[in-house]
Parts: C-alpha cells; sequence; structure tokens
C-alpha cells in the first residue's frame, strides 16, 4: 500500500507533467485543488465543477488527463493525501459541502449506506490470518492492557468490558495525562499484550503507549485504518477497519464490528469459562435486583 508521501508525490509528478497540455477549464480545477486541496478531495465531479466554474465532464477529463482511471479514482488519492491532516472545523467544512442538497433524510440514508460500504470494505481486505493472531495473543497473555482516547475510548471501554468477562486480568488505560498512563502500565513486561485502538487523527499519547510496552517486550496488536497508520510502527499484529468521517464525527462502525468479532471468537476459545462467569454474574445480578425482571409490570395510575 502506498504510504502517504508516495501517494502526494504521485499527484504531484503527475500534475506537473500533463501540466502545459491542460486547458483553460483543468488548469482552473487545478488551481483550487491547489489552494483548496482539503476540501476538494471530498466533492464530487459535479460539485467540484460548479465551485470552479466549470462542467462535469472537464472534472473528469481533467482527472482522466493525469493518468487516472476516471474521477473516483483521483479522489481516493486525493483523499487518502489529506484527510489525516484534517482538523475538526474543516472536517464540518468538507461534509457541509457534500451533504448540503441532503434532507435530513436524505443524510440518514447517506451515511448509513456509507457506513454499511465501510463494514463490506473491511470484510473483504482484513487480514484473516492476523485476526487469528490477534486472538491467540491475547489468549495467551497473562494481563491485557486496551487503550483508546479521545473518539477511541468508548471503542476501549466497550471491549474492556467484554473481555473481563471472558479473561482474568483486563485492564483499560485511563489517559488524563502521559505520567499516568505509564504509571498504569509500570509492570507491563512479556507476558503481556496491549491492544491499541486508533484512527485519523491519530493519538500520539497512544503511540506513546505501545512503544512503551514494546520496548518493555510486551506484545502489541493494533486496530487502525491503515497498513500505513504510525499505531503499526510497535505492532506484532494489526486489525485494519474502514474509518472516515461524517462531519466531525469519526465513522467507528466498522471498527466495533471487528472488536464485536473478536470478542465472539475469544469466547468461542473460553466457552466453558464465560459460561461459568455468567452463570455467576446472573446469580449476583438477581440477588441484587441489578436489572428488571420482565414478569413486573410498571404501576398504572389510575384517573378518577
Amino acid at each position: 500500500m502506498e504510504s502517504q508521501n508516495d501517494i502526494k508525490r504521485k499527484i504531484q509528478e503527475k500534475i506537473q507533467d500533463k501540466k502545459k497540455r491542460l486547458s483553460k477549464g483543468q488548469r482552473l480545477i487545478l488551481n483550487y485543488i491547489e489552494e483548496h486541496s482539503d476540501k476538494a478531495a471530498f466533492l464530487t465531479a459535479a460539485k467540484l465543477g460548479e465551485a470552479v466554474g466549470v462542467s462535469e465532464s472537464t472534472v473528469v477529463r481533467f482527472a482522466i488527463s493525469l493518468g487516472y482511471e476516471g474521477y473516483p479514482k483521483f479522489q481516493k488519492s486525493l483523499q487518502e493525501h489529506v484527510k489525516q491532516k484534517l482538523n475538526s472545523i474543516q472536517r464540518m467544512e468538507m461534509t457541509s459541502g457534500v451533504l448540503s442538497d441532503l434532507s435530513e433524510s436524505g443524510v440518514l440514508e447517506s451515511v448509513l449506506n456509507s457506513d454499511i460500504e465501510k463494514i463490506k470494505t473491511t470484510l473483504e481486505t482484513i487480514d484473516k490470518t492476523g485476526f487469528e493472531q490477534a486472538v491467540e495473543t491475547i489468549l495467551r497473555a497473562e494481563t491485557i492492557y486496551i487503550i483508546g482516547i479521545r473518539s477511541c475510548a468508548p471503542l476501549a471501554s466497550f471491549l474492556g468490558f467484554y473481555l473481563n468477562l471472558v479473561l482474568e486480568d483486563v485492564r483499560i488505560l485511563q489517559s488524563s495525562n502521559s505520567s499516568e498512563l505509564f504509571e498504569q502500565m509500570l509492570r507491563i513486561g512479556e507476558k503481556d499484550v496491549i491492544i491499541g485502538i486508533s484512527f485519523p487523527r491519530y493519538s500520539m499519547r497512544t503511540l506513546k503507549a505501545l512503544e512503551f510496552a514494546h520496548n518493555r517486550g510486551a506484545q502489541v496488536v493494533t486496530l487502525t485504518d491503515s497498513s500505513n497508520s504510525p499505531m503499526n510502527l510497535y505492532s506484532s499484529c494489526s486489525l485494519l477497519a474502514k474509518s472516515d468521517m461524517a462531519s466531525i464525527v469519526d465513522s467507528l462502525v466498522a471498527p466495533l464490528s471487528v472488536i464485536n468479532a473478536l470478542i465472539a471468537a475469544l469466547c468461542m476459545k473460553k466457552q466453558k469459562d464465560v459460561v461459568h462467569t455468567l452463570e455467576t454474574l446472573e446469580k449476583i445480578w438477581g440477588e441484587y435486583q441489578i436489572y428488571n425482571k420482565d414478569e413486573i409490570s410498571p404501576v398504572e395510575k389510575k384517573i378518577e
């Protein structure tokens, strides 16, 4: 897979090579992309043409003139180049342009369909052998540490909650500051594993935690979006799930599906232990009335 520098260089080389042969309209497109790459990368061919003042067909011919099969291929390369650099304001501006013509129900349909496609893409591209390796690595570990920061924190919490039902020593790292983070990992060693979850914009604090664990001999499992992710610098096993952005929101539906699969696979491997744990919990939940029972009907108020 191409690195971000390779993608950037490839686009620039193609542009420089073809620049003298571009039409007037195509030069306008090029100028707009150079000045507003963060927005242009997420505009349809029609929207980009409208922003520049040229036809959609001119935009398509521009992409083809650079050696791409069509506009979608060019757009994908451009997106890979810019998506990691976008701040929250740029994300909002980008998606406002894409979704501005849709009704509220249209936005709902667009976002949900996009999430469905991310899950499909993840299923098609994820390394099945790597997934099995991750399961075995976690099963062999004495202590499992999990880290996910900011938008990835709910994923880490979700994974930790269920792994605690399957395995004996699972610790979700709290990331209020770097010093406390390393203190929580003070005794991590060769018999342990750390699971790092991070997607663009990548968390430097997560990366430092993985480096710390790796330097102490622990196994590192990562859940991230690309083989080019910096999280993979220290990983012995990497699970890749498609992510994207919807407005200022990170779409982490596909990563959550991978986490669900990981939990299910671990439960199958530890089925007897899980059953015993759940039986014990059911007794505790019943004794202390943790959950409402279905047979208890709500009190109906009499209307006089």
